[in-house]
């Protein structure tokens, strides 16, 4: 599976989602049984601190939905980031990443 790069937009101080449809190379859903999420926040790749998404799948239309509380995002600096999406399966622990990209977040006036 080619990895997808997509990139987000955080609005520092205010709740944050983003949904994505995971595909087949034929663009049928791909099958999410099984599977758990984790997406993770990063200033570079190599830093060790990080910001974790909370996740949530619908199976049957292979979507992953990502969100960030406001009291997570109003601790992040303004600029540009790295995050992806990785999917773990609980019956082989195969580990695939289905999402990846650069997050700008972009400053609050009024938080």
């Amino acid at each position: 599976m080619a990895v997808p790069s997509v990139n987000i937009t955080i609005e520092k101080g205010t709740d944050h989602a983003s949904t994505f449809t995971i595909t087949n190379a034929d663009g049928s859903a791909y099958d999410l049984t099984n599977q758990s999420a984790v997406a993770k926040l990063k200033k570079f790749p190599s830093s060790t601190t990080s910001y974790s998404f909370s996740s949530s799948l619908i199976v049957a239309t292979g979507k992953v939905t990502i969100s960030m509380g406001n009291t997570v995002t109003n601790a992040l600096d303004p600029g540009r980031y790295y995050y992806d999406i990785v999917l773990t399966n609980s019956s082989t622990s195969k580990k695939t990443r289905v999402i990846e990209g650069m997050a700008l977040v972009t400053p609050s006036v009024s938080t």
